[in-house]
């Protein structure tokens, strides 16, 4: 293999490595800033591993249910549109708030960090 060969292949797997890097570093970033959103506004009735027992959510009638199985089965847009629109607009409990402050962006973001706990 010759010289230029070698250099190209090192530019391509050096930009590779900075492009995954990046991605890792950004990823990080919003699952913190997720985390961060769950805990402030989730966490107190769904709790800290969303199993829904959270301090809060002890008080209500009916409780919050565990997300792995109240959202088995469930799509993006509908856990989505319960975060940003409330438990009434998909048919569960009023006692589910609309965090009608969140950007789509953060909404997103807070849907997909429920999925992955």
């Amino acid at each position: 293999m010759n010289i230029r060969n070698l250099l190209a292949k090192g530019v391509v797997i050096g930009a590779a490595v900075a492009t995954l890097t990046g991605i890792g570093t950004s990823y990080v970033w919003a699952d913190d800033a997720a985390k961060a959103m769950y805990e402030d506004k989730c966490a107190g009735c769904h709790g800290p591993a969303g199993k829904g027992d959270g301090p809060a959510g002890a008080m209500l009638d009916p409780k919050p249910k565990d997300f792995a199985t109240a959202l088995k089965g469930q799509g993006d847009d509908y856990i989505k549109k319960i975060i940003k629109e409330g438990g009434t607009a998909v048919g569960k409990s009023a006692s589910m708030p609309p965090s009608s402050d969140l950007s789509d962006d953060q909404v997103k973001s807070l849907a997909d960090y429920i999925k992955h706990m």
